[in-house]
């Protein structure tokens, strides 16, 4: 069997650069993306035909099209996307700025949209392929103090990936978001996330979670990136992928937490909410 052709948006580090070497290591033809050839060519060393190493800007949709097209020509085609470039900021909302908020969604969200816009029509023309988009457990639950623009950004990718995948499947195209809870990569570090530049005090839940993050929690996730990667790959050979891919076990147990209270409140407000039809 033929295997599949990967692009992987963000590959110099993280869950990126790991998923990519694995897939090498499996025989897959992979283009990887990143700002910097030299970054990328760094964090993947594989002297490989079956690797091809490109320069993408996310926000340009120009350099994103001109990679892609250049992946396709290179390979013959594209078969999965993996949208993980990204990166998360800590702050409340209101101490995150009007320009520190769109920054992060012209990455995180914007930047997805690009790279989903330049490869669909070549996935449209061969009726298949799958799109996967790395959102975040904070994609479905925002109960995250002073993590509320990166959990408004990775919930527009939850929400535009489950309209995608509707508006893909007669073209046969699958579509997965995938939801990690924390794994061990360099997420956390101060190159991969950004931290509000106002600081208001008061905020003593912010800071606690934010001291939480970048000095007790990084470095100490139970997360395996390597496990994570495998796991992402057999859902791209699955024939029937699930749309919504929660990966790793804080990840469930979030999501769980989530639910149950979404079903009190329903429960709670049921009678009241319901009764708001025109009197017959």
């Amino acid at each position: 069997m033929n295997k599949q052709i990967w692009l992987v948006t963000g590959a110099s580090k993280g869950l990126g650069a790991v998923l990519v070497k694995r897939l090498l290591s499996e025989g897959y033809k992979v283009a990887a993306t990143s700002r910097s050839i030299a970054d990328l060519e760094k964090a993947v060393s594989i002297k490989t035909e079956q690797f091809l190493p490109l320069s993408m800007n996310l926000t340009d949709e120009a350099s994103v099209k001109a990679a892609i097209d250049a992946a396709v020509a290179h390979f013959g085609g594209v078969d999965v996307i993996v949208n993980n470039a990204g990166y998360g900021i800590i702050g409340s909302l209101e101490e995150t700025s009007d320009a520190e908020a769109r920054k992060n969604f012209d990455v995180n969200v914007f930047g997805s949209l690009n790279v989903i816009r330049a490869a669909l029509p070549y996935m449209r023309d061969q009726r298949s392929g799958h799109v996967l988009n790395i959102a975040s457990i904070g994609g479905f639950t925002g109960a995250f103090p002073g993590f509320s623009i990166y959990c408004a950004a990775k919930f527009a990718v939850h929400g535009f990936t489950e309209s995608l995948a509707t508006e893909l499947k007669p073209f046969g195209i699958d579509t997965t978001v995938v939801s990690p809870g924390y794994f061990r990569t360099n997420f956390l570090d101060a190159g991969s996330i950004a931290v509000a530049a106002k600081e208001i005090a008061g905020y003593d839940n912010v800071r606690e979670v934010q001291h939480a993050h970048q000095h007790n929690i990084n470095n100490n996730q139970e997360g395996d990136p390597e496990k994570a990667a495998a796991v992402m790959i057999a859902t791209a050979n699955m024939q029937n992928p699930p749309v919504h891919l929660f990966l790793g076990q804080d990840a469930y147990n979030m999501a769980d937490v989530k639910i149950q209270s979404v079903q009190k409140d329903l429960a709670v407000m049921k009678e009241l909410a319901t009764a708001t039809a025109f009197d017959k």
